[in-house]
């Protein structure tokens, strides 16, 4: 089944790169009008370079009152990509205050702002909406070095689960997607070959993820396709937390 979302406008934070970028590129194919938000103007400009039709804001999104004057006049949302994030990965010994505080004002505070913007417009057009926050496996499985990211990530789940529930009934659905490792951006955590190893081995397909595998199942979970979904957290993950 094709994804049609002619006539829908859709933000996808953390547009520069990795998912983001390529979630922001699929939704033009699928006929979308896209706002395309990072924090770096060089990835926009590259990035409108590649498509022209998508439309740039740059705003560090840590920044609540910058990134609510960024996209007050964004006009009306239909879709929203939640997929802005950073990792520190250290022990649980040698995180600093710097990498905690950065790492949940990235990956969860950020995303409740980007939210209640959006979301709050959608409720009070009565028009409904989806939005898709990316999570990770790390969310439900202790990784070594990655308790703050794991930490984050369990947030953003019970985060989506509780924007499921309050939004619901304005006919917004919430939902999350939970990728394993993703090639492209999972360069600095597994790039040595005995760890991806023994990573890979704890996933059935015996591989990592593509960045296309999970710009699929956000596209699903934004379409009309899944109507009927709401407040789930997607493995994207090859098996890996069914083991």
């Amino acid at each position: 089944m094709e994804v049609k979302l002619e006539g829908k406008h859709a933000v996808v934070t953390g547009a520069g790169k990795g998912i983001g970028r390529a979630t922001a590129l699929a939704l033009v194919r699928c006929g979308a009008k896209v706002t395309a938000v990072t924090r770096t103007q060089a990835d926009l400009d590259s990035l409108v370079q590649e498509c022209a039709a998508i439309t740039p804001v740059c705003v560090d999104l840590c920044d609540w009152t910058a990134t609510r004057a960024a996209l007050q006049d964004v006009g009306p949302v239909d879709l929203l990509v939640n997929n802005a994030g950073c990792a520190a990965l250290e022990s649980v010994l040698e995180v600093t205050e710097e990498q905690f505080d950065r790492s949940f004002n990235v990956n969860v505070k950020a995303l409740l702002l980007v939210s209640q913007i959006v979301a709050g417009g959608m409720k009070t057009r009565g028009s409904g909406g989806a939005i898709v926050n990316v999570s990770s496996q790390a969310s439900q499985r202790a990784l070594r070095d990655h308790a703050v990211y794991c930490a984050t990530k369990a947030a953003v789940d019970m985060l989506t689960k509780v924007m499921a529930l309050e939004l619901g009934p304005h006919q917004i659905r919430v939902n999350a997607v939970n990728p394993t490792v993703v090639n492209e951006m999972g360069r600095r955590g597994w790039s040595r070959p005995d760890k991806a190893v023994a990573m890979t081995t704890r996933i059935p397909l015996g591989r990592f993820a593509e960045v296309e595998d999970v710009v699929h199942t956000i596209l699903f979970l934004l379409s009309d396709l899944s109507s009927m979904i709401n407040g789930v957290t997607l493995p994207v993950d090859g098996g890996f937390l069914a083991c």
